[in-house]
């Protein structure tokens, strides 16, 4: 499976509730559509919100997105990491 970054916009104010209420919407389909959302992060003053995510496809994750009422603005592939 691919790893993915996807960034969303317009979000200014997410609060901690509204961003793992949005996270867990995500976790109760992905597996539909074999992806797994592994983490979200939210800056609430730009209103962007970032979620990594693997998965076959970015399509994939975008529909999942979309399903649950929040499409990425942009989905970037990851193929090289560290920890």
């Amino acid at each position: 499976m691919a790893t993915f970054m996807d960034v969303h916009t317009g979000m200014q104010g997410i609060t901690d509730e509204q961003l793992a209420a949005a996270h867990r919407a995500d976790l109760a389909i992905e597996a539909e559509e074999g992806v797994h959302f592994e983490r979200a992060w939210a800056d609430p003053e730009s209103g962007t919100v970032y979620c990594l995510s693997q998965g076959p496809s970015a399509e994939a994750v975008q529909r999942v997105h979309e399903r649950t009422g929040h499409p990425a603005d942009e989905i970037h592939p990851v193929p090289v990491s560290v920890s």
